[in-house]
Order: structure tokens, then sequence, then C-alpha cells
């Protein structure tokens, strides 16, 4: 159960991290990249935040989420001067492609197509906690 400061917490990352993403991706060369932050958890101790991000294309989503990973020290820098009146501490920041609307967009591909899950369960893949 989140508490209402984790979420106003996450709200503000999740808003202002879009902004620093997209940005980056834009200086970085990546024009016609679309990254967007769909959620963002905080832990309870208010130390890590899981930022779940979708990126259009996917062709290269994994390699973008790694690159976040690796320059998560840059962002977070980022962060904080865009959140200073608002956060007294920026949480340790890990990133995660959320691979939902994939996921959402092979039910529909299946759904209208021939190869119907509902009768072939086999179809779907199996889906990952997280």
């Amino acid at each position: 159960m989140e508490t209402q400061r984790q979420k106003k917490i996450a709200g503000i990352i999740q808003k202002d991290m879009a902004e620093v993403l997209q940005r980056a991706a834009t200086d970085g060369g990546l024009k016609g990249t679309i990254i967007s932050v769909s959620k963002v958890h905080v832990t309870t101790d208010l130390s890590i935040a899981k930022v779940y991000v979708s990126i259009f294309p996917n062709d290269k989503a994994q390699e973008l989420v790694k690159g976040m990973a690796s320059n998560e020290p840059l962002i977070k820098h980022e962060l904080a001067q865009r959140t200073k009146n608002q956060l007294r501490r920026v949480p340790q920041l890990s990133f995660y492609l959320d691979d939902s609307l994939d996921y959402i967009d092979k039910i529909e591909q299946s759904l209208k197509g021939k190869e119907n899950p509902i009768e072939n369960r086999d179809l779907l893949d199996k889906r990952k906690k997280s």
C-alpha cells in the first residue's frame, strides 16, 4: 500500500523525468524517438524510485534503458536541479522497460487475426511479474 507521500513524490519524479529523458534523447541525436514515463514506484523509505519507461519505436528500447541505467548519476543530478524546490533528496533511480503496451498490442493482434489465443493459449507470451 502506497502512502500519500510516496504517491506525491512518484508523481513529481514521473513528470520531471519524462522531460529529462526526452531532452536527453533529442540531444543525443535520437530525433523521432519518444520516451514516456508510464509509472514510478517509490520505496517506503523513499530511497529508491523504480522508473518504468515506454519507448517508441521500441527497436532500440533495451539499449536505451541500459544507457539510462549507466547514466543514472547524470539523470539524477538533472532531476535534482528540476525538483530542488519540491524534494529534499532525489531517490536512487532504477529503470525498467514497460512492455505492457506491447503486451496489449499482441493480444489485440491475436484477437483480430486467425491465431486466437482464447482457442490456443500457447500463442501468448508468459507475462513476467514486475
